[in-house]
């Protein structure tokens, strides 16, 4: 017999308001990045003349949007936790539907997958 244990409401309410928070910060931080991009900057077509500061813009720019990515990235990872809770599927690896070890949780709230799959050791659920 197969059955799956899920984690009590209680337990997970200080997991959905901690994700809750970490969206909010990533969000104000996706917002700041934007601020910081130089290509945002509409003043920056009058001058491109100086060669030495296009390459800085680019650097920047390029800068920007890869901590942009990441920040998106992470927010993924939030809001599929987030839909776990809501749907009681948190804490479930997503690879073998075993129970993700709560150590590795609380370090990593939005983990998807158990130890064993993340390292490869568990085939997929039939």
């Amino acid at each position: 017999m197969n059955f799956i244990i899920k984690f009590p409401a209680k337990v997970l309410e200080p997991v959905r308001r901690y994700l809750l928070g970490e969206q909010q910060k990533l969000l104000k931080r996706k917002d700041s990045l934007k601020k910081e991009d130089p290509f945002e900057d509409v003043s920056r077509v009058d001058d491109n003349a100086d060669i030495g500061k296009e390459a800085s813009e680019q650097w920047g720019h390029q800068r920007v949007e890869v901590l942009k990515t990441e920040v998106d990235k992470t927010l993924i990872n939030i809001r599929k936790a987030l839909t776990k809770i809501k749907i009681g599927r948190y804490g479930l690896c997503e690879n073998c539907a075993v129970m993700i070890d709560t150590d590795r949780l609380a370090i990593n709230p939005t983990a998807a997958l158990c130890i064993k799959c993340e390292n490869g050791g568990r085939g997929k659920r039939r």
